[in-house]
Formats: structure tokens, C-alpha cells, sequence
């Protein structure tokens, strides 16, 4: 199932991706590589080499229980995210899954990519079933700190040795999000 498109200003839109084209591979490694650069990267602090960027994106698409969804700006990848599924050994846990790896290029930024991203994840959670969504985020990541705040995602708890940036600790922001009341 494929979740619907998500417009929130001309010209962008989100969605769950099953495979990426030579020039869409290209796009979310140009996309990605620039984030992390500017700091909002989901975990690298610089950029890996071109080949293991694209290794990892490929990688993305095969893993069971991982999903990717993209924001497009005029046809343009220009961010992304990707949902967990909760693995089946953790069954008490089936009804939520996790967000991560959510990122939006600097040239897109202002423009509602990260919204239009999260509304298509959430849109495809509920479809597939689940009930809670859950994300953690670093302290200095403020741009997705407001954004989840305003989507209704809440801070429950806080990490302060979540990373280690430039030599100093930083902490993590956990969240969750009730989408939808539990299937019995």
C-alpha cells in the first residue's frame, strides 16, 4: 500500500518510495549530503564517501520492516524519513513503530517538506494498523523539535549523553504520538 500523496505548498509532496531510479538515488544522496552539512544529517556528523551513501540507500529499500517516504519538490527528492516496524519479538510492542532518519535539505527548508513527510507516515501507520508513532532527536536539531511539538508529538523523556558532538555531550528528546486508538 502506498500512502497518498501529502501537498502542502505547490510544488511538494511526500511519499512511501519502493524504489529509487539512478536519478532519484542521486537526489537523496544530494538531499542527505547536504543536510548533514548543515547539521541536520539523523545521526552522521559528515557526510559518507558518495559510494557507501548510495550503498546505504539501496540498503534502505531491502530491509523487512523499514520503509522510506520522500519529499519532492517539483519532481526533486528533497528529503526523507524512514518507519520502523516494531520486529516481532518485541510483541508487546506491535502496535507502534518508529520514525528515523528524517532530514530535509537546506535549498527546501520553509517550504513544509518535513511536515508533508510526517502527515504521509502517519497517514500510512494508521493504514497499516498501528497506534502510536515514536522518534528520538538531538537537542540542537530545533527545526524538527518545533515541527513534532506542532504535529502533536510529545517529549517524554530526555537523554543527556544521547551523542557526542564536537567533543561535547548532547542530550536526546524522545517522543511518541497516539495516531490512532489500538485494534483489538
Amino acid at each position: 500500500m502506498i500512502a497518498p500523496s501529502d501537498t502542502i505548498q505547490p510544488g511538494v509532496i511526500a511519499e512511501r518510495v519502493t524504489e529509487l531510479s539512478a536519478g532519484e538515488l542521486s537526489d537523496i544522496v544530494d538531499a542527505c549530503t547536504q543536510a548533514i552539512v548543515e547539521g541536520g544529517g539523523f545521526g552522521w556528523l559528515t557526510p559518507p564517501d558518495r559510494p557507501d551513501m548510495e550503498k546505504y540507500w539501496r540498503g534502505v529499500l531491502l530491509m523487512p520492516g523499514r520503509h522510506l517516504f520522500v519529499s519532492r519538490v517539483d519532481g526533486v527528492i528533497s528529503g526523507a524519513a524512514q518507519l520502523i516496524e516494531t520486529p516481532s519479538n518485541l510483541e508487546a510492542q506491535r502496535h507502534s513503530a518508529q520514525i528515523t532518519g528524517h532530514f530535509v535539505a537546506p535549498w527546501a527548508r520553509g517550504r513544509g517538506n518535513g511536515k508533508a513527510i510526517v502527515r504521509s507516515i502517519e497517514y500510512f501507520a494508521r493504514e497499516a494498523g498501528y497506534s502510536v508513532l515514536k522518534l528520538d532527536l538531538r537537542e540542537t536539531q530545533k527545526a524538527a523539535i518545533a515541527l513534532y511539538n506542532g504535529l502533536g508529538y510529545v517529549r517524554w523523556g530526555i537523554n543527556p549523553y544521547y551523542a557526542m558532538i564536537d567533543g561535547k555531550m548532547v542530550e536526546g528528546y524522545y517522543y511518541t504520538k497516539k495516531i490512532q486508538d489500538p485494534e483489538q
